[in-house]
């Protein structure tokens, strides 16, 4: 199988089983536009284990093959691609991670693939040690906004493998004034999951910071705080 036909297999199959109304369904949570043909989850990972138990769908076919379904636009055909390449973990190497960097220029553009990059994928990276965080360093100031938010979403996982988060809070300090709101978004997560577990190391931060950076990395990270708590976060006048 070449990467043309592995395209225009999955291509079909997506055109096959479209359905406007979980296109309508779904629109409403992606404000950047959702240009999908409405396959359901089942749907996809039913797609994804018929094309892993074809001898001929390999790890080098599947990257081969993920520059043609990003650059469709389509949804679904994005997330073919991240399933597929999930599928074929045990193959990471450095070079994959780099590879997966040059995916969000190809066509990451929503916060569902970006957090689904995040969770399930760079986190495989992480759990056998092929990266460390500071492998995510150029993406705090990537062109997509998407793999930028990716640097502090990518870290919420990882919380729960240690208690000191002050390394990790240093390295996204240099974004809390980045431009766009799905950063924002992302940086108030991983405050907010990272207070939960460590209330003393995440408050100073927020101190340092609560006058000058977006007030919405604030209503994200103090989310969970009593209303008392979060008055101290308020910028002050």
């Amino acid at each position: 199988m070449t990467p043309n036909e592995l395209f225009k297999d999955i291509h079909a199959y997506c055109l096959a089983n479209a359905n406007e109304a979980i296109v309508k369904k779904y629109s409403r949570y992606f404000k950047e536009g959702y240009d999908a043909f409405g396959l359901t989850h089942e749907q996809n990972t039913a797609k994804v284990k018929m094309l892993l138990e074809d001898q001929g769908v390999n790890f080098n076919l599947v990257l081969q093959t993920a520059p043609l379904l990003l650059q469709t636009g389509k949804y679904e055909e994005t997330s073919f691609a991240l399933l597929l390449i999930k599928a074929f973990s045990k193959q990471f190497t450095k070079e994959t991670f780099h590879e997966l960097g040059h995916w969000f220029e190809m066509g990451i553009s929503n916060w569902g693939h970006t957090d689904f990059i995040c969770g399930e994928i760079i986190q495989i990276f992480f759990k056998k040690g092929i990266i460390t965080y500071t492998d995510l360093s150029k993406w705090r100031k990537a062109k997509n906004k998407f793999q930028r938010r990716a640097v502090p979403v990518s870290l919420i996982k990882e919380l729960k493998t240690t208690s000191e988060y002050k390394p990790w809070i240093d390295f996204i300090e240099p974004m809390m004034m980045d431009p766009e709101r799905e950063v924002h978004q992302g940086l108030g997560w991983f405050l907010r999951e990272a207070w939960k577990r460590q209330p003393s190391q995440v408050e100073l931060f927020l101190l340092k910071w609560k006058n000058t950076a977006p007030r919405l990395i604030f209503q994200y990270a103090t989310e969970k705080m009593t209303p008392d708590e979060k008055q101290r976060f308020r910028k002050e006048k």
